[in-house]
């Protein structure tokens, strides 16, 4: 949506805008002021040539059909038309905001892992900030010690309120005078927002300006928001539309987490004191107890479409012809043609009347799926017109899916990687390590985890804070932060054995959506931290080994997460280290007045 109301400054003085036209500012400034068409005309102008010259040009082909004459063999005044055709559509097409190097359609399944495969390595691009304070910090050097690591320094005393409003502010970014005049444009709507990228063809220098003119708009600093050490190139088309800067997010390491034989270090991504600590804590008691072991129980991304039909008997025969097996193979068929990685595993139905809810499940490869499997329902549901021409396609997603949504259907059917990972941690490193004991664990697990959330209500929700942890991890790497509703699915298990000495301990969760192509996994960070974890891109030898690796990395570290919270909540100290490492040491008497 484009702004259009002008914003006075503080001096009073409007601020004077004027409009631009394709041929000045935006891309050539330095040549010298001439005299040019209005934008109007020289868009009526472009217009009457492409509609005309097309329909002389069909004209002639039809004429050359119906006497047989080769299409290829043209005349010079064809010739002339094919170029004005081609000129015209040019220019249409760069004044409406459409960039040849930036598809606004999706990539194919296919070309995202390729590109991926194909993308050189690189470390994480380090995030500048636009003050010079702190590229003058010197970095300190990371401690070896875990202990030593928690003991947090108190930070200097925050200045009195006063003086921080008579202090001078950091010097904004600098603009050049042609940046100033597209800022104008902007401000002035004679420049639409969305348009900066393709008009400039510099996605840094359109962040820039566009970050200026919504300061312009709304009057509101953007201080502290940087915008200068980013790849924008990289999200253009695909990941985020209009950027005006990124948020930074600190990313910790939780491990090694032992896991069926094997290390991994964990990078979590959050702002939350204390959370890298604990499950690098349940870390180390997994470890020193031999480790812990995972299943994967199923793997497939599912969608429902909805479709409504003129009576309910005639939606109860689609439903029965979707679920005979006899028409499996020829559905399969169909929806495998949307990429080389999916394979259609089950179709289940569900009537509301005369509307029909149809589940496909479907494996997606490496790759988290859901554009994946829409294709494919696409390719079904025009097949299914043949035979019912009078089902009317409601929506792609009827919410039986279910995305981004706690639903009973996810709970006990799954969706994407279902997995259980479990764990036996002996007696002394419950007492040593995690501070607690057997007995004490097997009943706040009972009386909280499992009778508190059957009393509150929960859907899926038994456990201690599995979403802590999936959400770190997800921002991390790269995955969708909205699908930590269902993803965050866990129910945790704590149970004496080996006599009462040993806890068993182990999670559930049948819905862990993670892919390790596409998306965000692209990026140059969350690339880096899936890196770290060995599955970065699409597994050449087993496809979808990445992906599915992924989820069970996920759950061992929500079991390490679960571990560590029950045991600090069992020995009494989650408190305590909440208010010494996730609270500001800062006297606030010192700062009000």
């Amino acid at each position: 949506m484009d702004v259009r109301r002008r914003f006075l400054p503080a001096s009073g003085d409007r601020v004077k805008t004027q409009k631009l036209n394709n041929n000045d500012t935006l891309n050539n400034s330095h040549a010298p002021s001439q005299t040019l068409l209005p934008l109007y005309l020289t868009n009526a102008l472009f217009f009457g040539v492409f509609f005309s010259v097309a329909y002389f040009l069909l004209h002639r082909w039809r004429d050359k059909i119906r006497t047989a004459t080769p299409l290829h063999a043209v005349t010079p005044t064809e010739t002339a038309a094919i170029v004005s055709l081609v000129a015209s559509a040019v220019y249409l097409l760069g004044f409406f905001g459409f960039a040849s190097r930036a598809s606004l359609d999706e990539l194919s399944d296919e070309e995202t892992i390729l590109r991926e495969d194909s993308r050189a390595p690189g470390p994480c691009p380090a995030a500048l900030l636009d003050s010079p304070k702190k590229q003058n910090q010197i970095p300190l050097p990371l401690s070896t010690s875990v202990d030593k690591s928690m003991e947090l320094s108190n930070p200097p005393p925050l200045k009195a309120v006063d003086e921080a409003a008579q202090a001078p502010a950091p010097s904004p970014i600098s603009l050049s005078p042609e940046d100033k005049e597209v800022v104008e444009a902007v401000v002035s709507g004679s420049v639409p927002s969305y348009a900066l990228e393709s008009r400039l063809g510099d996605c840094g220098r359109a962040a820039s300006i566009r970050r200026e003119a919504v300061q312009r708009l709304t009057g509101r600093s953007l201080e502290g928001l940087p915008v200068q050490g980013f790849d924008y190139e990289s999200i253009l088309g695909q990941c985020c539309e209009m950027p005006i800067g990124f948020v930074q997010i600190p990313v910790g390491v939780a491990g090694p987490l032992l896991l069926d034989g094997k290390e991994y270090t964990v990078p979590m991504a959050t702002t939350e004191g204390c959370l890298v600590a604990s499950t690098n804590r349940g870390c180390k008691a997994i470890y020193v107890s031999g480790g812990a072991s995972s299943v994967l129980l199923r793997d497939g991304m599912t969608r429902a479409p909805v479709v409504s039909l003129p009576s309910a008997q005639r939606a109860a025969q689609l439903k029965f012809f979707l679920e005979d097996p006899l028409n499996y193979d020829s559905l399969s068929v169909v929806f495998n043609k949307s990429s080389r990685f999916a394979r259609l595993q089950s179709i289940q139905c569900a009537i509301a009347g005369k509307n029909l809810y149809m589940r496909f499940r479907c494996s997606t490869g490496d790759a988290m799926g859901m554009n994946m499997v829409s294709k494919g329902v696409q390719n079904v549901l025009d097949f299914l017109q043949t035979d019912f021409p009078d089902m009317d396609v409601i929506g792609i997603s009827g919410n039986f899916c279910s995305d981004k949504k706690a639903a009973a259907v996810n709970w006990i059917e799954g969706r994407g990687k279902s997995v259980v990972c479990e764990a036996i941690i002996k007696e002394e490193v419950v007492n040593k390590v995690l501070k607690s004991s057997v007995e004490a664990l097997v009943e706040l697990n009972m009386l909280k985890n499992l009778t508190g959330s059957a009393v509150a209500g929960a859907l899926g929700g038994f456990n201690a804070h599995a979403s802590n942890i999936v959400s770190a991890i997800y921002i991390a790497t790269g995955q969708d932060p909205a699908q930590n509703v269902e993803s965050s699915h866990c129910i945790t298990m704590m149970e004496a054995v080996n006599g009462g000495k040993d806890l068993h301990v182990s999670v559930t969760m049948p819905s862990i959506e993670v892919g390790t192509v596409g998306g965000g996994t692209q990026l140059a960070s969350q690339s880096a931290c899936l890196n770290l974890l060995g599955v970065k891109g699409a597994s050449k030898e087993c496809p979808g080994a990445n992906s599915r690796l992924l989820a069970t990395i996920v759950a061992g570290s929500v079991l390490a997460g679960e571990l560590s919270l029950m045991s600090a909540i069992a020995a009494g100290q989650l408190v305590k280290s909440h208010m010494k490492y996730n609270r500001s040491n800062r006297d606030m008497s010192k700062i009000l007045p």
